[in-house]
């Protein structure tokens, strides 16, 4: 009877976390920076390529992300990186902006606009390329979403508390504004950039009148009751 060979014990495979575990501090990466590496790749590229799926994996590459983690952190493929970039440039613009309680409201919006803008200004050309295919049919859900965003952070920066009908009139309204400067913007060669200055004021100065004359309309109605009445919340039954 032949004496059986002992079995050699199996290594056991770490879990995928506790290998991220024990790597040093150095070496870990979140998803956050990898996706932040993945943009900063893409932006030159974008400004000639324009954003395709193509561009996404070779950014990707570039960054040194895996093909299976570039689909994983960009779900939706090149519109996931553009929602990002959007996302990403929200958040720097609310970093840079800090505390605007001590200027007017008219300032702190611009304030807000411009910052955004100077945000996107390194890879203009590339702002402007997502913007385009923002502006598609297929996408216009995206755009949307992403100009709420965009907008609402402005307000929230310019110290907005409002909750009514008006916290949804003042983004639709900067929404208008903020749009329409970023397309002059993306036409403005001067370079000091005054003519996106300028348009921009008349914008916010064109706000401001239509609010002074909803000021004065409302006051002049509720001297006349039935208008007055008719403003009034209806009692329920």
């Amino acid at each position: 009877m032949t004496e059986a060979t002992p079995k050699k014990p199996r290594k056991k495979a770490a879990p995928k976390a506790q290998a991220e575990a024990e790597k040093p501090a150095g070496e870990k990466s979140s998803d956050q920076q990898m996706r932040e590496a993945v943009l900063a790749a893409a932006l030159p590229h974008a400004a000639f390529d324009g954003f395709t799926d193509s561009l996404l994996h070779k950014a990707g590459a570039e960054a040194g992300v895996s093909k299976a983690e570039v689909e994983r952190l960009f779900e939706n493929g090149v519109l996931g990186l553009i929602e990002f970039y959007s996302t990403w440039a929200d958040a720097q613009m609310e970093k840079r902006l800090g505390d605007l309680k001590a200027m007017k409201i008219r300032e702190r919006i611009a304030t807000a606009v411009k910052a955004r803008l100077a945000i996107l200004k390194p890879h203009k050309e590339a702002a402007r390329r997502a913007a385009a295919m923002l502006s598609l049919p297929m996408h216009a859900a995206l755009g949307a979403k992403l100009m709420y965003r965009t907008v609402d952070a402005m307000w929230r920066a310019a110290g907005d508390t409002s909750t009514d009908f008006n916290f949804y009139t003042k983004r639709g309204i900067l929404a208008g504004v903020y749009g329409s400067t970023a397309m002059r913007w993306f036409n403005d060669t001067s370079e000091d950039e005054k003519p996106t200055d300028d348009f921009l004021a008349a914008r916010i100065e064109n706000v401001m009148q239509f609010e002074k004359f909803k000021a004065k309309a409302k006051e002049a109605l509720s001297n006349f009751p039935a208008f007055a009445d008719w403003g009034k919340p209806k009692a329920k039954p």
